[in-house]
């Protein structure tokens, strides 16, 4: 490994710890050069465990021969960027609680085809931009039996630093990858697809018809605005969440894992 002692905000290499935008490190135009962070020996661990690639690693001083000494070994010969404490919380715009920031490959995605094959239950987030619901969807998907996660472009990046950080690696655990076409195509895959949302027509999660389908694919979408109504009427269910105390909705997150519980694969 190479220790490398950070004496200057502009010093090389460290600019995707700070000073690279979230957009810029995806890098649109080259996908195959996108770099994501992962923060956290655990959540690093399961993301190396998975197979993801490490590229260069910031920590401060104290937590070479500590919290990522295990990471520091598994990442083999790589760059290490250290530095006191305060120079590091100028850098990336916070302290590093956790001990330990590892900029990792972006994997080149599967296809929607590669990503559905053999599953039984996906779900597909539609337009979804906060990152604490992405990572906890991820989270609860991991969790509750989802086979995979397919995100609209409309939806935030599940790589996003702070959706990996909730998720708590679990965005590593299960397969996803974009759905570039209407949600009607999966199927041709052989899903049914079961939007939540209310709706006159709506029939409970509890529904026997539900848990009977092979094959399901359950649509997420903002708390918001929710779905969008052609979304809605393209789907071959609607369906809700019983409620009580006339509370009408469920924030996204929360609503994910009562749908991913009683839908999963019996």
């Amino acid at each position: 490994m190479a220790i490398i002692n950070i004496t200057s905000l502009g010093q090389s290499g460290v600019e995707v710890f700070g000073t690279l935008t979230e957009a810029q490190l995806r890098n649109r135009l080259e996908p195959e050069k996108g770099i994501f962070i992962a923060e956290s020996p655990k959540v690093i661990n399961v993301a190396l465990n998975a197979g993801y690639e490490p590229l260069s690693l910031l920590c401060e001083q104290r937590h070479i021969d500590g919290d990522a000494a295990g990471i520091i070994e598994r990442c083999g010969d790589i760059p290490v960027y250290t530095g006191e404490r305060e120079l590091l919380a100028q850098l990336t715009g916070y302290v590093l609680t956790r001990g330990v920031l590892c900029a990792m490959r972006r994997p080149t995605l599967p296809s929607v085809e590669q990503v559905c094959d053999g599953a039984q239950r996906v779900v597909v987030i539609d337009g979804v931009t906060d990152t604490t619901n992405i990572g906890a969807i991820f989270r609860s998907a991991a969790a509750l039996g989802i086979d995979a996660v397919l995100l609209t472009p409309t939806s935030c990046d599940p790589l996003n630093r702070r959706a990996v950080r909730v998720s708590m690696g679990s965005v590593f655990l299960v397969p996803w990858t974009w759905l570039n076409t209407p949600v009607t195509s999966l199927n041709a895959l052989g899903f049914k697809t079961a939007a939540m949302a209310l709706s006159d027509n709506s029939i409970s999660l509890d529904d026997a018809r539900l848990a009977a389908e092979p094959r399901l694919a359950i649509v997420m979408g903002t708390e918001g605005d929710g779905l969008p109504q052609e979304t809605i009427a393209s789907t071959d269910y609607v369906v809700r969440i019983p409620m009580s105390h006339s509370v009408d909705s469920l924030n996204v997150a929360a609503a994910s894992a009562v749908a991913f519980w009683e839908l999963r694969a019996k």
